[in-house]
């Protein structure tokens, strides 16, 4: 039963969504069940409304469109990403990490530039790449532990430990904490999301302590003795004389735990549903898998693993002809941009061997996503490897269901029913 404080909460923000809905014929529920299961109608419904739609609930622009989505993530100097450089409720600054705790998700130039330069030099291409044999062994273990193919669900299976046993060996962490390692993703992927209650707040403060605590010593052992992992590479970074502190370190790892597990288990899961409703492109992978790098692409353009961005307006300007000004908050609706009709032909229609214009989201500019090669690395073999092992795939629910979120979309659970090849 719900308390009277939730039930005035939810009385609150019912006003709010109706007064929006008044002025401006639909309003921005990102809650409501069927933005869970399906946000692509009512992101159509907010673009065919105009260019910007004020979200009363958020006390932001919400920007729906390919080129202003695009326009936005590219300008660093109007438009940043640290969150007390916009206009917040005492709330929402409650709800914000000790500064010295911000990732690089939160932060602008030049502690972002600083930081950058010093841990891309842990992801180059060929650090990434070297990765496919590992990868294609963790994979197929997972498939041998099947153990009924006629029915299983592919999130417990397949889609939630390949990343995180992926990002876990590339940290150290051993077989036996793999488990916990989860768990603290996970309860530290709902601090993204802008929507969480007081209780889920405190469990992700408390896994972010247990986690560094936990890696402190990990981080210990690397400088004394580095290794030939992700890890060590952080450790030992180096460019101009800078190097990450332990509480930057910590910081990059955290990220890494998120970055590197929920969004890949979302783009596994969404992609295979989003398969399994379009046969017909289904069998063009089986006929031709060479397509499967570009169907990656495009499954990443037609159900992105993270639907929201935010930015902070840095000082008075316009987007594409829009004004807006210093402080005001932005909400980037990627998943909208990804189905704009006037960047992509035919927007709702799965196209695997579709060539036509860049997607958003692993983002642009300087904050275009540090994980983007290993994310598609993982997609591309999981879908090949699903391909090999499986002559028939089918859903075995014609509903799956969603998650409730905001930022990162993914499913619950995705039941399906297979054949050995």
């Amino acid at each position: 039963m719900a308390s009277l404080g939730e039930a005035m909460r939810s009385a609150v923000v019912g006003a709010v969504l109706l007064r929006e809905r008044l002025r401006d014929g639909v309003a921005y529920n990102p809650l409501s069940a069927g933005m869970a299961q399906d946000p692509y109608p009512f992101y159509a419904a907010l673009r065919a409304r105009g260019q910007v739609h004020r979200s009363r609930l958020l006390n932001a622009w919400m920007f729906t469109r390919h080129g202003d989505v695009d326009t936005i993530m590219r300008d660093h100097r109007h438009f940043g990403n640290d969150p007390r450089r916009g206009t917040l409720s005492p709330r929402q600054m409650a709800m914000l990490p000790p500064p010295d705790e911000f990732t690089m998700l939160f932060l602008d130039p030049p502690d972002h530039t600083r930081l950058r330069a010093l841990v891309n030099k842990a992801f180059t291409p060929r650090a990434v790449n070297a990765l496919e044999p590992q990868i294609r062994g963790i994979m197929g273990g997972l498939l041998d532990d099947i153990g009924d193919p006629g029915g299983f669900d592919l999130m417990p299976a397949v889609a939630q430990p390949l990343p995180v046993i992926v990002i876990a060996e590339m940290l150290g962490v051993p077989p036996q904490d793999r488990e916990q390692f989860k768990t603290w993703s996970a309860q530290r992927a709902r601090l993204l999301e802008p929507s969480i209650g007081r209780r889920e707040r405190e469990a992700g403060a408390a896994a972010s302590r247990a986690f560094d605590a936990y890696f402190r010593k990990i981080i210990e052992a690397r400088r004394a003795d580095p290794r030939d992992d992700i890890l060590s590479a952080l450790v030992q970074a180096e460019d101009e004389g800078e190097r990450l502190s332990e509480r930057e370190t910590l910081n990059m790892l955290r990220l890494l735990l998120i970055a590197g597990n929920e969004t890949t288990t979302n783009l596994i899961g969404n992609g295979v549903l989003a398969l399994l409703r379009s046969p017909d492109q289904l069998r063009r992978l089986r006929d031709d898998p060479a397509l499967i790098p570009s169907a990656v692409e495009e499954l990443l353009r037609f159900d992105s693993p993270v639907q929201t961005d935010f930015r902070r307006v840095l000082e008075d300007c316009e987007v594409n002809g829009f004004p807006v000004r210093k402080r005001d908050n932005v909400v980037l609706l990627i998943g909208a941009a990804n189905r704009d009709p006037d960047a992509f032909d035919d927007p709702d229609r799965l196209d695997v061997g579709r060539d036509q214009g860049p997607h958003l989201s692993f983002g642009r500019g300087i904050h275009h996503c540090l994980g983007a090669p290993l994310a598609r690395l993982e997609g591309r073999i999981a879908l090949e490897m699903l391909l090999e092992r499986f002559a028939e795939i089918g859903l075995a629910t014609y509903r799956p269901r969603f998650r409730r979120t905001i930022v990162l979309r993914g499913l619950e659970s995705l039941p399906i029913r297979c054949a050995a090849a």
